[in-house]
């Protein structure tokens, strides 16, 4: 046959084209031929096929969602990730339920940041770890050995941020750390408490402290707030209210201002997100009966984007999807999607606690990160059948 060559009575495929091929398969696919040559299985862990994956995986708009929410109300009941499914047809149906038993400390515990390059960093207090949902690749974060003062009576570990080093080709965990004291050394000391930031790399697998800035940064999880290199939260200082940023790369703070959305933060919420690889900011009120979505959009400067308006029975965005629908968690503590277009919610037959559902969009990859395999000391995989919640 034309363009074919044969061997011992096999069609031998051009690599290019099995390259391609393979490029396009999701991760639970690459990660089972791994074992039909020595050559598959060296060239799904170079570099090159593990960016060029990824990048294929953006280019064609393949979203993964991972939801997580609390879904009963009782205390014996616990966070889960629900992997829900995104092919035509199925309504956004659950997948899988995926539970993290270390993390169950807390109700609402493991928080999330990310996603970055298809990887999560999960945390609650002192813990710390790095989550491959694709490749199930689980990694804790060692203790940091930064120096604390010795008359710390107890520590608090605040606001997190996870992002990556273009630079130096290297994930990175920033966090806010201060600690407390019970009675000053010296009574001219009129703090209480000192502010450190600790910065994690994961290609030295080590903390170390870094300039803190004098702005305090303030609890935000509702969006993913890392951009092209930055992460973002929102902070206070002055009396004064901005938003926060983290160069990866230069390990550096900076702050940029609030959109003006003539309004104020006792009106309003505002919640930081990535919109289309752009810093972006949605604003809606704290009262009454129908919401207005307002988004704006960092570009040099901020501009508003869009609105979405007098939108009935619902509680908080939860992101954007494809094509500019919006999740949404219902005032019925329910997952709908709203479509602007036609200006209808669909509901998505998703019951969680309410004002618990966190919604991630994130990009298949076969990033490592030097840790093991999911084990169910760490994490339980339910299949997708609903786990029971409340209103059931």
């Amino acid at each position: 046959m034309e363009g074919r060559t044969r061997s011992k009575g096999r069609i031998e495929i051009p690599e290019a084209v099995v390259e391609d091929i393979l490029l396009k398969l999701p991760v639970k696919s690459l990660l089972r031929f791994r074992c039909v040559c020595k050559m598959w299985c060296s060239t799904f862990h170079t570099s090159y096929f593990i960016t060029k994956h990824h990048q294929n995986n953006i280019r064609n708009n393949n979203l993964n969602l991972l939801l997580k929410s609390w879904l009963n109300s009782t205390v014996d009941d616990v966070d889960y990730f629900s992997a829900l499914s995104t092919e035509k047809g199925d309504n956004f149906l659950v997948k899988e339920n995926i539970h993290f038993p270390l993390f169950e400390t807390d109700w609402h515990a493991p928080i999330v940041s990310g996603p970055c390059n298809g990887l999560f960093c999960l945390y609650y207090e002192g813990e710390a770890a790095l989550w491959n949902p694709s490749t199930r690749e689980f990694k804790f974060l060692p203790q940091s050995s930064v120096q604390r003062h010795p008359l710390v009576n107890f520590t608090s570990f605040g606001c997190l941020g996870f992002g990556f080093d273009s630079k130096t080709d290297d994930f990175k965990v920033v966090r806010f750390v201060t600690y407390y004291f019970d009675e000053n050394e010296d009574e001219s000391m009129l703090d209480d408490c000192i502010r450190q930031v600790e910065l994690y790399s994961l290609k030295s697998d080590s903390w170390k402290q870094i300039s803190c800035p004098e702005a305090e940064p303030y609890w935000n999880s509702s969006f993913n707030n890392y951009i092209n290199g930055f992460y973002y939260w929102q902070a206070a200082g002055n009396s004064d209210c901005f938003v926060l940023s983290f160069d990866m790369a230069n390990e550096k703070f900076s702050t940029l201002p609030f959109p003006e959305f003539g309004g104020s933060l006792s009106q309003c919420y505002l919640q930081l997100l990535d919109f289309n690889g752009s810093l972006g900011a949605i604003v809606y009120p704290k009262m009454g009966t129908e919401e207005s979505f307002y988004l704006w959009v960092m570009n040099g400067s901020w501009t508003r984007k869009f609105s979405i308006e007098s939108v009935s029975g619902v509680n908080k965005p939860l992101g954007f999807w494809k094509k500019g629908e919006l999740f949404i968690e219902s005032s019925n503590c329910e997952l709908v999607l709203f479509d602007p277009a036609l200006g209808e919610l669909k509901n998505l037959d998703f019951h969680a606690h309410w004002k618990t559902m966190q919604l991630s969009a994130y990009f298949e990859s076969l990033v490592p990160i030097n840790g093991r395999s999911e084990n169910e000391e760490q994490i339980i995989r339910q299949p997708g059948k609903k786990v029971a919640s409340i209103g059931n």
